[in-house]
């Protein structure tokens, strides 16, 4: 990997889970984590573990979800997105910003 994606890239800071019964999830992760939600919503639980969050969505599965996906944290989206396409990646969806990106 160059030396420019590598310093442009801050790691995965989040996981999605995708789940059915948000109330279930919620209790589950909270005693794994050890932590209560940060934010609790009924369509979005999200737990702060460090450095790294831990979301639940309930519509997960709606929007084609089936596993947890991971999200990287990058300084610039567009950037990124294109030293991997030159480096030979293929784009599967549209990129998009999360919380706090613009």
């Amino acid at each position: 990997m160059s030396k420019t994606l590598t310093a442009n890239i801050q790691g995965i800071k989040l996981f999605i889970h995708p789940v059915r019964d948000i109330a279930q999830a919620k209790t589950l992760f909270g005693k794994l984590l050890s932590v209560q939600p940060y934010f609790d919503q009924p369509y979005y639980v999200g737990f702060q573990v460090g450095d790294q969050e831990i979301g639940l969505d309930p519509n997960g599965h709606s929007q084609g979800m089936t596993e947890p996906v991971g999200y990287w944290q990058v300084d610039d989206i567009r950037k990124s997105l294109q030293l991997l396409l030159d480096a030979g990646a293929q784009t599967q969806q549209e990129a998009r910003m999360s919380a706090g990106g613009s």
